[in-house]
C-alpha cells in the first residue's frame, strides 16, 4: 500500500465546489472518477482545503492510498488523460502513510484577483472579482494589518461554517497592483467558511472610501457577521495551496502561481 499525494489545479466555474455531491458536478467527483479509470478500482481522496462553488485552485493537495504501483510521472499523465480540460494534476509525490495532506499543513494560502475598471470584465469573467470604483492602496493596507495575528474571526464567518473554533491566526496579507488588476494574498493557519470573501467585502469598501481603515477593527471586535460587509464574489478567489514542513518534500507552488496578475 502506497500513499499518493497529488497537486491539482482547476478552474472552478463549472463546478459546485470541491466536495463530492450527489450531482457529481464537483471537482472531487471528477478527480475520483478519473483516478478510478486509471487504476481500475475505486479511489477515495482527502483534500487539504475545500473550496466553494466558483472558486479556483492553483495547488489543491490531495492524498489517497492505493495498491497500484505507478511512478510519480505516470500518476500525473494517467490521471490527466481522464480529467476534463479545466482540471489538471500538476505533480505527484509517493510518500508514507504518516503524511496527511490536511493535518500536516502548517498554513494555507489564498489569492484574490480583483479588476478595477469602470467596465465589467469580459474575457476574464468568472476568473476575477470586479470593482468599478477606484481603490486606495494605503487605506486597504492599514485595514489588512489590523487582521494580522491571532483573532476571533466570527465577524467574517459564514453561518454554515463547521469549524470547531473561530479563532485563527492570520500570518500575512499582501496587496499588489499590476495595471488594472489587484492581487491580495492571504496566509493563515486555517480559514473559516467564506472568511476571505467576507474580508474582501470589507477591504473593498475601505478602499473605495465608504468606510475608514479603523472600521476593520470595529468589525473584528464585534464578533458578529452582521457587522461586516456583504460576502464578495467567489470569481477571483484562488486556493494557492498549503505549506508543509520541508521533511515532506512537497512542492510549494505550481507554474500557474506566478501567472496570475
Amino acid at each position: 500500500m502506497v500513499r499518493v499525494v497529488l497537486g491539482i489545479s482547476y478552474n472552478g466555474q463549472a463546478y459546485q465546489g470541491w466536495q463530492s455531491q450527489l450531482s457529481g458536478l464537483t471537482v472531487q467527483d471528477k478527480l475520483e472518477k478519473a483516478l478510478g479509470k486509471f487504476t481500475a478500482q475505486p479511489v477515495s481522496t482527502l483534500c487539504a482545503g475545500r473550496t466553494d462553488s466558483g472558486v479556483h485552485a492553483l495547488m489543491q493537495v490531495v492524498h489517497f492510498d492505493t495498491e497500484r504501483e505507478r511512478d510519480a510521472h505516470s500518476w500525473v499523465r494517467g490521471t490527466n488523460a481522464n480529467l476534463p480540460r479545466d482540471i489538471a494534476v500538476q505533480w505527484a509525490v509517493l510518500t508514507t502513510r504518516e503524511f496527511h495532506c490536511r493535518a500536516c499543513a502548517t498554513s494555507r494560502r489564498y489569492a484574490y484577483v480583483l479588476l478595477e475598471s469602470p467596465v465589467r470584465p469580459s474575457v476574464e469573467v468568472g476568473r476575477v472579482g470586479w470593482t468599478f470604483r477606484p481603490l486606495n492602496l494605503d487605506a486597504m493596507r492599514q485595514a489588512a494589518d489590523i487582521l494580522l495575528g491571532e483573532h476571533d474571526f466570527t465577524s467574517f464567518r459564514a453561518s454554515a461554517c463547521q469549524a470547531l473554533t473561530p479563532i485563527k491566526t492570520m500570518l500575512d496579507i499582501s496587496l499588489h497592483r499590476r495595471g488594472a488588476y489587484w492581487r491580495i494574498e492571504f496566509e493563515a493557519n486555517a480559514f473559516l467558511h467564506h472568511m476571505i470573501r467576507n474580508i474582501m467585502g470589507c477591504l473593498v469598501q475601505i478602499g473605495q472610501g465608504v468606510k475608514p481603515p479603523e472600521w476593520m477593527a470595529e468589525v473584528l471586535a464585534a464578533r458578529d457577521r452582521n457587522a461586516a460587509a456583504p460576502t464578495f464574489s467567489p470569481d477571483g478567489l484562488y486556493f494557492l495551496g498549503p505549506r508543509y514542513d520541508a521533511k515532506w518534500a512537497m512542492p510549494e507552488r505550481t507554474p500557474a502561481y506566478d501567472g496570475l496578475p
